[in-house]
């Protein structure tokens, strides 16, 4: 034997390829390092755009954003560090055509903007509405101008040329807005923009002293020059009486669909988890049962006068080729299906990705190596182990249990990895700890299990075929606790994934229901509350959410005067800088849950605060909270905790009073409903109906909770100014009801969230098919564990079927026994599975998804069904040949 392990290892490489021998391994490494693959390309492009285009998001390198003009410290120090600012102004408010050209109105987005503007990116402007992308410009809208979105023409019947009016003033739509560079991703950024020169804002009369605007000035400049700002601004927030004032960057930013895709990117490191997971078993499996027929040519290869170490230089070196070459297929298929996810992503990517970087594929490398060296090593490598006696006695020489320390070794090194790249600790430590002490219970209930067969199947009573199955998983109990351990596990993954997938998809349609309100309507008087009720519902709305709504500043706890600098965190502190929007109600909001206290109705000086505001400001029950409320401290003790969605479209607020009514202060009321399909309704005779009088306010247990996240910056308090009336014809259908309704109120702020619902959806439907595509990976991963555990103890049942059949058992036998010990196996693995998938997935789904999840009751029986049926179809895939051998060759290979 001259030949050197190199080349040893390269033949039998190329000999156990060709034979199928490494199939199952590298399919199982495969699909491990494509499903990480695919994830990690598509979040590292994604990050890179988000990196390469952050300075344009922002309209600058920095940004200060407050809620008054920024103080001349600010632009000051900007200019003594070397840097060029921008002031904007940004506000909603109703946008309206002229009565001559029906006199339609509109939420819309205002922004005035200086000489200069954008600092960073390009403002690209159109004649076309159908053109996304635009001419570049430089410069800012003439005095007397206007450039909108292409929707505002079509919600105001207007094209260009037109004129919009804005408050006092008229503008002339000069150009229609492509793209614009800080237009960001908050609530308001539903509603179409009207940018105007910021000279001709004081002609509208729309900025009042108690107007909410947000000014953003964006600042430019050096790198150093931007640093050395920022740490100055830090500081400067840091002093008292600063507020009202915050540094904008990408990571502080609250989109609106923050939360469902922070769920989607953890339930698809979630999937990529169990996909390594369960590639992990399978690799193990399949390299255990690629060693076991490889015992005999190991033996013949040490009569030969091989070494060990070239025997174990040459089985390393097949392994490792064997990795490299899994993953390089894994790596290929993951860059391949990375683009469906970019597809599936179309509509919220609207610019051109990078190209990724090259540490998804050093991930997926390392992690195809690692399942190898980790799970399908340590059994390849007793080959070289193997004693040249085995060639005449095949009793001796079998493998053996991996050592505790290579087994540890292995396990940890594995499990640091999966840690590292879950992306997410707490996911990571529930997915990877759970797996573990599910895996080391299943092997503990399945021992238990054995030794209760075998007492409790007689050889008297029972059929023969249950007789001989209960012998057979008694014979080798090692393999029978393997087996089960190894297809609970694989089954675990499958009943896990299921069921979070179900509720979690659930969760998101939820949050907007085909019947979700697509109006809500701020700034309603209380001298206009009873008409406004009446005039929605003679207009034919069956429900609507009806809050009272009032604005108040923490200002103490526990009698302790709050300051921002009490607190480290930046929300925290930016929370007690501004106004809440508070409310008050006697009954419980129906969407919100109480995880703490208990609301009582009417209760005196108490409140009920949303769980995620009590966790960052350090509050529990029974603090004492005091605001400041136009003027007026008011002062109540907290009685309740509530867990609120706010990603649902519904009214929520931070902190509200248990009382019906607080006529001591100064309330305007919310109201959120779907708007009628058809105006005028027809079972008015006209439209003026809208004029009569008031009626008695509908029954408050008819009311439901609509908006979006109104206690958040930016997010309420909605219009800076009121719109005078309008006169003219209501048109058809849900515009002509809000036309109509804004010409009786011209004081109220009508939000059309239908586009944001219908964005809110389509999102929804991106995530959720990205979710199910990858799915596919895990199902595929769990399906190779079942073949892998099936399958391990080919061999064994090959000859012990042999013998049977030459001693005179019937294939009928023979199959009903296979029948039997697999079907029992997948029973009780699917068992243990449902079990212990329902204990993991309560705690991802609390503490990861942030969901309530309760499975349905028949999830254990139908788990230990489909665990039967799965190992009965993986046993008639992995042993179909076992039976079909012929009698002669069955012999001839029990005896060698």
């Amino acid at each position: 034997m001259q030949n050197s392990w190199f080349s040893l290892g390269w033949r039998n490489l190329w000999r156990d390829v060709r034979a199928g021998e490494l199939r199952l391994l590298v399919l199982a490494v495969a699909l491990a390092v494509a499903a990480l693959t695919s994830v990690g390309f598509f979040s590292d492009r994604l990050q890179g755009g988000l990196q390469r285009d952050a300075r344009q998001l922002l309209g600058g390198d920095v940004v200060v954003v407050s809620d008054q003009p920024p103080a001349a410290a600010w632009q000051e120090r900007a200019r003594a560090d070397g840097l060029q600012g921008v002031l904007t102004l940004s506000f909603p408010t109703m946008g309206r055509a002229s009565d001559a050209q029906g006199g339609a109105t509109r939420l819309v987005a205002l922004k005035a903007v200086e000489g200069g503007y954008p600092l960073r990116g390009q403002m690209r402007l159109t004649q076309q509405p159908g053109d996304f992308t635009g001419t570049p410009t430089r410069a800012i809208p003439a005095r007397g101008q206007a450039w909108v979105d292409p929707a505002l023409l079509e919600a105001l019947g207007l094209r260009l040329g037109d004129s919009v009016l804005l408050g006092d003033a008229s503008f002339r739509i000069a150009a229609l807005i492509a793209q614009e560079p800080d237009r960001g991703a908050g609530f308001m950024s539903f509603a179409p923009r009207v940018m105007i020169n910021a000279a001709d804002l004081p002609a509208t009369a729309l900025v009042q002293p108690a107007s909410r605007v947000t000014y953003r000035l964006a600042l430019a400049g050096p790198e150093g020059a931007v640093q050395r700002f920022t740490v100055w601004a830090d500081a400067e927030l840091k002093q008292p009486g600063v507020r009202g004032v915050r540094l904008e960057s990408l990571a502080n930013g609250r989109p609106e669909m923050q939360q469902t895709l922070g769920r989607a990117e953890k339930f698809l490191n979630l999937v990529v988890l169990l996909a390594a997971l369960l590639s992990a078993v399978a690799v193990a499996l399949a390299a255990r049962a690629f060693a076991a027929r490889q015992l005999d040519a190991a033996a013949m290869l040490r009569v030969l006068g091989l070494p060990q170490r070239t025997m174990a230089g040459a089985y390393a070196l097949e392994f490792l080729l064997a990795g490299l070459a899994a993953s390089a297929v894994g790596i290929a298929l993951g860059w391949g299906l990375h683009h469906v996810f970019v597809g599936l992503m179309a509509g919220l990517l609207e610019a051109s990705l990078p190209a990724p970087s090259a540490w998804p594929a050093l991930a997926g490398l390392g992690l195809g190596l690692t399942l190898l060296v980790a799970f399908g090593l340590p059994p390849v490598l007793q080959l070289a182990q193997v004693p040249p006696l085995r060639v005449l006695r095949r009793d001796v020489g079998a493998l053996k249990a991996a050592s505790l320390a290579v087994l540890a070794l292995g396990t940890l090194g594995f499990a640091a990895l999966l840690l590292a790249l879950s992306a997410d600790r707490t996911l990571g430590l529930i997915a990877v700890g759970g797996f573990a002490g599910a895996a080391a219970l299943f092997a503990a209930l399945a021992w238990g299990a054995m030794a209760l067969l075998r007492r409790s199947v007689h050889e008297q009573t029972a059929p023969r075929w249950l007789v001989l199955a209960t012998r057979q998983l008694a014979a080798r109990p090692v393999y029978a606790v393997v087996q089960i351990s190894s297809l609970a596990v694989g089954l675990l993954a499958l009943v896990l994934l299921v069921l979070l997938r179900t509720d979690l998809v659930d969760s998101w349609r939820q949050a907007t229901p085909p019947d979700a309100p697509n109006r809500f309507v701020i700034n309603i008087m209380p001298d206009q509350a009873e008409a406004f009720r009446h005039t929605v519902q003679q207009a034919g709305v069956g429900k609507m959410d009806w809050y009272p709504m009032f604005r108040g500043q923490l200002v103490a706890v526990n009698g302790e005067v709050v300051t921002p600098e009490r607190y480290a965190d930046d929300r925290a502190r930016r929370l007690v800088e501004r106004e809440f929007n508070l409310s008050n109600a006697a009954e419980q909001p129906p969407y919100n849950e109480i995880v703490a206290g208990r609301w009582q109705p009417d209760e005196a000086d108490a409140i009920s605060v949303e769980e995620g505001l009590a966790q960052t400001l350090g509050l529990k029950l029974g603090d004492s909270l005091r605001f400041d409320i136009g003027g007026m401290e008011v002062e109540a003790r907290i009685t309740s905790l509530r867990k609120v969605d706010w990603a649902s479209m519904r009214v929520n607020f931070f902190v509200m009073f248990p009382r019906a009514e607080m006529p001591e202060l100064p309330i305007t009321y919310i109201a959120a409903y779907r708007a009628p399909e058809t105006w005028p309704p027809r079972s008015s005779a006209s439209h003026d109906s809208l004029a009569l009088q008031a009626a008695q306010p509908p029954e408050s247990a008819a009311l439901q909770a609509v908006q979006p996240r109104a206690d958040e910056p930016g997010a309420a308090a909605l219009s800076p100014g009121g719109t005078p009336p309008t006169l003219g014809r209501p048109g058809d259908g849900r515009a002509g009801f809000d036309n109509a309704l804004v010409r009786q109120f011209p004081n109220i702020t009508n939000v059309d969230t239908a586009q944001s619902i219908a964005q809110v959806q389509r999102v929804l439907d991106q995530v959720i098919g990205a979710v199910q595509f990858l799915f596919g990976f895990t199902l595929a991963a769990g399906l190779l564990v079942l073949l892998a555990a099936v399958g391990a103890t080919r061999e064994e049942r090959a000859r012990e079927f042999a013998i049977m059949r030459a001693v005179g058992a019937s294939g009928r036998l023979l199959r009903q026994l296979q029948r039997a010990e697999l079907a029992g196996v997948g029973l009780l693995a699917g068992l243990l599975a449902s079990v212990a998938a329902m204990a993991v997935g309560w705690a991802l789904a609390r503490q990861v998804f942030d969901f309530n999840w309760a499975p349905p009751p028949w999830v254990v029986l139908a788990s230990a069904l489909a665990g039967a049926l799965l190992a009965l179809a993986a046993g008639w895939w992995s042993l179909r040949e076992v039976l079909r051998r012929p009698v002669v060759q069955t012999l001839r290979q029990a005896t060698d």
